[in-house]
């Protein structure tokens, strides 16, 4: 999968992407992430891509040449030429990024972000190559490229190849819409609070149901607005309907 993000800051892109999985599925070939740098397509000899807004206001604004320029040349270097890639604008106004979307995401072959900074971007370009507005959260940052890093990293690790083992990927956090349950590894005692005797029963299909349980549990308890869109049985919404109305101590 390829990743294309548009940006002032580039090397804050390489330093943080280039480490860890990320960075490791990357030198194998899985993944190709390059940071564009808006600044070297603009029209002036100071390299500058921000001016005053008409009508007024605190702050300066991203042009629309340089950023629309920056996306052409990424066009150029697309090997899908039969159709334009989604382009992904991170901005307070776009749905707030999810488990879901990274999935959606994660089926593209190429993959433009673009990041903001100052006060916004010419309104025009975003009109002309934006596909999807997505939100980290409901608070502000100086700039998109935090929240294109940690999209990429969501996305990223649901590509074949990108996980040591694919099947992580698949039971964990948000998996049908519940949290993971907690986990245990040695020693069997620590601090003497002693690990579930269900887990070193070797009984797996216990085990499971366990943890299915858990996962059910800690959903109630931390997001049980999650739990709306969750695959429950009856005894499960039972559960949580107990839980809910503090029926089942913590």
């Amino acid at each position: 999968m390829n990743f294309h993000i548009m940006t002032l800051f580039p090397d804050m892109i390489h330093d943080v992407l280039g480490t860890s999985i990320i960075g490791r599925a990357a030198q194998k070939g899985i993944l190709h992430i390059q940071a564009w740098n808006i600044r070297d397509y603009a029209f002036n000899k100071h390299s500058s891509v921000d001016d005053y807004p008409y009508g007024g206001g605190a702050g300066m604004l991203m042009q629309a040449e340089p950023v629309y320029q920056t996306y052409r040349a990424i066009l150029d270097t697309c090997r899908m030429k039969e159709k334009s890639p989604r382009v992904v604008y991170l901005s307070p106004q776009g749905k707030t990024f999810n488990q879901k979307m990274a999935e959606e995401f994660s089926k593209e072959e190429e993959l433009i972000l673009l990041c903001g900074h100052y006060e916004g971007i010419d309104e025009r370009v975003l009109e002309e190559i934006v596909t999807d507005y997505v939100s980290a959260g409901d608070y502000v940052l100086t700039g998109g490229e935090l929240p294109a890093m940690m999209m990429v990293d969501a996305i990223a690790r649901l590509v074949p190849g990108v996980l040591h083992n694919d099947v992580s990927a698949e039971f964990e956090s948000f998996q049908d819409n519940l949290l993971e349950y907690p986990q245990y590894s040695r020693p069997e005692v620590w601090h003497g609070r002693q690990v579930p005797p269900i887990l070193l029963s070797g009984h797996h299909a216990n085990v499971e149901k366990w943890r299915r349980e858990q996962s059910v549990i800690r959903t109630a308890k931390f997001r049980p607005d999650l739990l709306t869109g969750a695959d429950l049985t009856l005894e499960e919404e039972r559960l949580a309907a107990c839980l809910r109305e503090g029926e089942i101590g913590p």
